[in-house]
């Protein structure tokens, strides 16, 4: 970085830090200590210390809530896909949308931007580089000190009763004994409700080394001259086409269902319109018909990531072409092919990128292996009209508008009472909140105040009892040399 640069940078920290004086941050908590024999209690564990796990600490610690602890299961600086499997060369938020900020100008991504690169940075912006984005999240964490706890993996979460968990974990960073937490929140972003999904075509037929999901790490140098198949249609299919066709793959071909690829994103008209911000307020009706909707029409890849992928020599784009079967080939030279058969004609390829998406259910997390069959679903408590109705939907928890878990009982209830979900499968509750960048700066403050407020209610007794109690003496003034005024009212002497 260079002296200009340094000291744009040095001169926005010094912002920052007289901005969060103003705001009084990280005040006194109010929230009373919890004991237990087994050792000390948090307030909140935030499992997933990426951008929505970062935010709600900073959201916390504005509701005077300090007690807390972010963990995440990568090292320092490597949360979230950014680094990993994220293969854009730039977000597909439009970059005027404040998220993690919540509300506070020194702390956007403009003024981190502008501090680093000038003024006219932002002008010359179309969309925010993923790598410059990540930078911001690490930058963002160091300046609002949060106590993040890196490689740090949950196992398992342990209802011990009288309002805490014991939260069992491996890793590096992990504590040799499980810790205690009154609140636990699940800010485990795309795949923390559930899990990457391969279709069965693929899954059952195929052995391992000739297929990745494009969640996973891929060794794209060592596709260089392969032939390449990608299943899917949406903007990541097209990001590991490009990846591959940038690293020397030979061809790509991009195999798409639909007998076109969309052309509407739904996400910008809810941008726009209030549906995001307001999306709680909707009925169960409304809420599943709006994310039928979405789910069907889904999203298009952004214009410059399908230019850049079109523009390959290598690449091909196969619509209407859904994966009927998969058949292991073995070539005489020793390396393993494969035959992909669709309604369009048969093809033969070195490797395969499934990008297929998502199936949020919480059966397909282990950490929730003790309370998942205590947590309601959609399917527990709404039937869609036949014409809009989606498994995929149903399978989705049943969430509070604060975030919450629901119990199909009241003994259910009880174990979930303190669990939260800021992850994808909140979608059908709570809309793209914890889902979209564009979500964030509407959903943190909400989770936030819906956790703050259970562990007042929670505490209500004993905050009650002391305010009632209450009996320190505020004012110091004498009323000794105070006498009767004419006409009964008093005078000074």
């Amino acid at each position: 970085m260079g002296g200009a640069e340094h000291n744009g940078l040095e001169a926005l920290e010094g912002a920052v830090k007289r901005d969060l004086a103003y705001l009084a941050y990280k005040g006194v908590d109010w929230v009373l200590p919890r004991r237990h024999e087994e050792g000390h209690v948090y307030d909140v564990v935030i499992v997933g210390g990426g951008q929505s796990g970062l935010g709600l600490a900073f959201g916390l610690l504005r509701e005077r809530v300090g007690n807390i602890l972010v963990i995440d299961e990568n090292k320092a600086g490597m949360e979230g896909p950014w680094e990993s499997y994220a293969r854009m060369i730039t977000l597909r938020t439009p970059k005027h949308l404040n998220s993690i900020d919540l509300g506070v100008p020194s702390l956007t991504f403009r003024a981190w931007r502008e501090a680093c690169k000038g003024k006219d940075a932002w002008e010359q912006l179309d969309k925010i580089p993923r790598g410059e984005w990540m930078d911001y999240l690490r930058w963002y964490r160091r300046m609002l000190e949060l106590p993040v706890s890196n490689e740090t993996r949950l196992t398992l979460i342990e209802p011990l009763g009288g309002g805490i968990y014991r939260l069992h974990m491996e890793g590096a960073g992990a504590p040799a004994n499980a810790i205690l937490s009154r609140k636990v929140v699940l800010a485990t972003g795309i795949q923390g409700g559930g899990e990457w999904h391969v279709p069965e075509v693929v899954s059952r037929h195929m052995p391992r080394h000739l297929y990745a999901h494009s969640s996973e790490p891929i060794d794209f140098e060592g596709l260089k001259g392969k032939r390449i198949a990608v299943l899917g249609g949406g903007a990541s299919a097209f990001d590991n086409a490009n990846a591959a066709l940038a690293s020397g793959a030979s061809e790509v071909h991009v195999f798409v269902r639909r007998e076109q690829l969309p052309r509407v994103n739904p996400i910008r008209q809810m941008e726009g319109s209030g549906l995001i911000e307001r999306f709680r307020v909707l009925n169960d009706a409304d809420k599943y018909a709006v994310m039928a909707h979405f789910f069907k029409y889904n999203q298009p890849p952004t214009n410059d990531t399908f230019q850049r992928a079109s523009s390959w020599p290598g690449f091909r784009l196969h619509l209407g072409s859904p994966w009927l079967k998969t058949e292991l080939r073995a070539e005489e030279k020793g390396t393993d092919t494969v035959n992909v058969v669709t309604p369009k004609g048969s093809f033969t390829f070195d490797f395969l990128i499934i990008s297929t998406g998502l199936v949020s259910d919480p059966t397909l997390r282990p950490e929730l292996r003790l309370v998942n069959d205590d947590i309601a679903r959609w399917r527990d408590r709404y039937t869609p009209p036949a014409e809009i109705a989606n498994p995929l939907l149903d399978g989705h928890p049943y969430l509070t508008p604060g975030f919450g878990f629901i119990g199909r009982d009241e003994e259910g209830q009880a174990r979930l009472h303190g669990l939260f979900a800021f992850n994808y499968s909140v979608m059908v509750s709570c809309g793209l909140s914890a889902s979209a960048i564009s979500g964030l700066r509407f959903a943190i403050p909400r989770l936030a105040s819906s956790i703050a407020d259970q562990l007042f209610h929670d505490d209500r007794q004993s905050i009650l009892k002391a305010f009632y109690n209450y009996a320190e003496e505020e004012f110091a003034g004498s009323w000794d040399r105070i006498a009767p005024a004419p006409g009964g009212n008093t005078q000074t002497v």
